[in-house]
């Protein structure tokens, strides 16, 4: 086969040159302006700005928010920490990469100062770091010339436009997946996804405390990541913004957008190519375990950055923050020489995320093991840099696990293929509860291996060229894969939280997915053509194989396990006969890469496969507010909450009558945490699904929002107080509980009419009355 040289240029190798993708130098005008082309490169950014302006406004953010939010965002975050990440962290990069590094910076210094300000009892202090920054940088005459920033390589203008269209795509899947359906507006607010609430009363309680506590059962201990609250916590300070307009639409874009620049980065610092790195990206949004099946098998493919931005803050705040470690951490593996400020930046960004979400400490302590085994063998001694690095992670993991978690096991266990119980729900659709016999469990497990299976493929093209198995960033890299998926498959908590640790994977595989295909494409020689019609088969597959198989699930009464392999059967022919094929035409050097496209095109966009038949299963139908939350929550509750807002104490604890979901009350699901989400107050008992001490009595097999509560004395004080109020049970309430406020949804029933005569009556919102425990109200 003919190998054009466009492909070749796009695909170095560890050592090749890449002058088909390296941006030419800034050109001028005679007096000394940009060239419009230059200008032109700001283009893609700007019209996304305005596409997200255009979106926030039609989903219910005001103008003034937007501006203020914009101008917070350069002003206290971006600038500085760019400012810093420049005096740290000196190598080559593009102004977005900078950007990107910076914010992510800015958001680590941000979080740790505001902790010290809000145990001071000064929140804004927080503003002094981004103050003091520009002093330094006005002052310093070292530092002066980080202003303009040097020499700087600039990107393709294409490399623009693709990474803000992969960003427009997850601003438009926000949209439609969560801002459609959680308005800004009470009781329609009520439809966002149940942990949206939980969020906000973290975010309220890292407002008004430090060191935090869980809001929803009052005296419990957060055991938890909190650091992203504590960001929506001082942006809130600082802007005045409401705290569920930053939770519900703001705060999580300018992650994104950070986020999808520096897996960007990664991939063209392993890879030395801007076109593979944008495929990386876009393999990075789309990636999943295939699903071959027709009907619901949301198992498969759920997670990642594109489901779970908005649903889990912490998950996307770590993963932003931890790109930027593992990006530092390449760096610090490849020179050997001793780089003061960039472990310094690797300490700050380490310690940001050991508190924004430490399941990526135990997968960056095994990859940095398997560095260390792989330079020891191969190179005769350990590298001093990731002996280093894996001793801060320990220290890190430990003091998260010890400190943070309070050397608690959130219910996290080990329980191996505990996880197929899903599955096995998902496929046969028999309850979890009920154990699956052996054998068909370990046909679901294989089942599930073989669609991850065809996603990791084509990582295996890397054995093209087997040195590039040896570059510390791509044992990295692989070992944060690898750790990702077996702890997924190892261990098992409440809600399936085991598996953030494989979707904290996702950039990681993706990466060297896109890496090992590419390889092994330029090895075979394969043109650009022929890879183009295998990846064009592969997507082919992955909509005809599930439609003409027709294996629903889940299964139907009777079908046994072993139609579920159909699928990949028929797979493996097609694969057999296209093998055939093309070692009779003589091609026999380019079957394996050629096949490795047909498979990374099944699988590294197996997310978008999946929603595609979805719609295409269901005929377009998608769930609703109205199906999400059945029953509507008082009307009064916002007004009520508010009002309690503006007049309790930020250390006044509140008791209500609300443990339930409105709408889920029989079993009771105990994930309900509006009170405290917006009165910004602590409340006695709410709702506790999410509460460390009942994580610790869970068991795999339960539902952890069906536990009871677990100390029945303050329970049935509490009830008795609505139910059968009278002198001593509010009294009980107010001086062994320290309770100052009542909040009783009377639309409920079982709240006594005689509960103002033994407490004072403040303020009345529909079906929502708020009253004050003072001594003497029943008189």
């Amino acid at each position: 086969m003919n190998t054009p040289s466009s492909l070749q240029g796009a695909v170095p190798g560890p050592a090749a040159d890449v002058h088909a993708d390296r941006p030419q130098p800034v050109t001028r005008h005679a007096l000394g302006r940009v060239a419009p082309s230059r200008l032109i490169s700001w283009l893609p950014a700007v019209l996304a700005a305005g596409y997200v302006v255009a979106v926030l406004t039609f989903y219910g953010v005001s103008a003034r928010d937007t501006a203020v939010f914009g101008a917070y965002l350069l002003l206290c975050v971006t600038l500085p920490g760019l400012l810093l990440i420049r005096a740290l962290f000196g190598r080559r990069r593009t102004l977005a990469e900078e950007v990107a590094l910076g914010t992510v910076l800015g958001y680590a210094v941000e979080v740790m100062t505001y902790i010290v300000g809000r145990a001071l009892g000064v929140p804004l202090l927080v503003l002094a770091w981004p103050i003091a920054t520009y002093l330094a940088f006005l002052a310093v005459p070292r530092l002066r010339w980080h202003w303009r920033g040097g020499a700087r390589p600039h990107a393709p203008v294409w490399w623009s436009w693709a990474l803000a269209a992969i960003f427009c795509y997850l601003v438009a899947w926000s949209a439609w997946s969560h801002f459609s359906i959680g308005p800004l507006t009470w009781p329609d607010l009520v439809g966002y996804p149940d942990d949206g609430p939980f969020h906000l009363a973290l975010i309220a309680e890292l407002k008004q405390h430090m060191p935090p506590t869980v809001p929803i059962v009052a005296g419990e201990p957060l055991f938890y990541h909190w650091f992203v609250y504590a960001h929506y916590a001082a942006t809130s300070w600082i802007t005045g913004i409401e705290p569920m307009v930053l939770l519900f639409r703001l705060s999580m874009l300018p992650m994104l957008a950070a986020f999808v620049v520096l897996v960007a980065m990664l991939g063209r610092k392993v890879t030395s190519s801007w076109k593979v790195a944008v495929i990386a990206t876009a393999a990075t949004v789309f990636i999943g375990a295939p699903r071959l099946f027709l009907g619901s098998v949301s198992a498969f493919t759920h997670g990642g950055v594109h489901d779970a931005a908005w649903g889990s803050p912490t998950f996307t705040f770590g993963a932003l923050i931890f790109v930027a470690v593992v990006l530092v951490l390449i760096d610090l593996l490849k020179h050997r020489s001793l780089d003061a400020g960039a472990w310094l930046l690797f300490a700050v960004l380490l310690v940001a995320v050991m508190g924004g979400k430490a399941t990526h400490l135990p997968m960056l302590a095994a990859g940095l093991l398997i560095v260390l085994v792989v330079s020891t063998l191969v190179e005769r001694r350990p590298r001093w840099g990731a002996l280093v690095a894996l001793a801060m992670t320990a220290v890190c993991l430990i003091f998260a696990q010890f400190v943070l978690f309070g050397g608690q096991r959130q219910g996290t266990v080990v329980a191996p293929l505990a996880y197929m119980g899903d599955i096995w729900h998902d496929l046969t659709g028999m309850p979890v509860e009920t154990a699956a016999p052996l054998l068909p469990l370990l046909a679901v497990t294989a089942i599930y291996l073989l669609a991850w299976g065809i996603t990791c493929a084509p990582v295996f093209g890397l054995l093209s060229e087997p040195k590039l198995l040896l570059r510390p960033d791509v044992v990295l890299m692989l070992g944060l894969g690898a750790a990702g998926l077996g702890a997924a498959l190892v261990l098992d908590q409440p809600g399936g939280s085991h598996l953030w640790f494989l979707w904290a994977a996702h950039p990681y595989l993706a990466t060297l997915a896109v890496y090992g295909l590419v390889v092994a494409l330029r090895r075979a020689r394969v043109s650009r053509r022929a890879a183009l019609c295998a990846a064009g088969a592969g997507t082919l597959c992955a909509y005809a194989v599930p439609i003409l198989c027709g294996v629903r699930a889940p299964l139907s009464p009777g079908q046994p396990v072993s139609v579920l392999f159909l699928p990949y059967v028929v797979l493996a022919d097609v694969l057999a006969v296209a093998v055939g094929g093309m070692l009779m035409l003589g091609r026999s050097r380019q079957v394996w890469a050629l096949v490795l496209a047909g498979l990374a095109a099944i699988g590294l966009p197996a997310a978008h496969h999946v929603r595609a038949l979805s719609r295409m299963d269901d005929g377009g139908d998608r769930t609703t507010a109205a199906e999400v939350q059945p029953a509507p929550a008082p009307g009064g509750v916002l007004s009520a909450a508010r009002w309690l807002r503006a007049h309790a104490g930020e250390d006044d604890l509140i008791a209500t009558n609300v443990h339930c979901r409105w709408g889920f009350e029989n079993p009771c699901d105990t994930r309900q945490f509006w009170v405290s989400a917006l009165t910004e107050r602590r409340v006695l008992i709410e709702g506790w699904a999410f509460t460390p001490t009942n994580a610790d009595r869970w068991q795999p097999g339960l539902l952890v929002m069906h536990l009871p509560f677990w100390d029945r004395v303050r329970y049935d004080t509490n009830e008795a107080a609505f139910r059968s109020p009278s002198t001593e049970t509010i009294s009980r309430l107010r001086d062994h509980y320290g309770v100052r406020w009542l909040i009783a949804d009377e639309s409920r029933g079982g709240v006594s009419p005689d509960l103002p005569v033994f407490a004072q009556p403040v303020f009345r919102s529909s079906d929502v009355a708020v009253y004050r425990t003072e001594a003497g109200a029943a008189d």
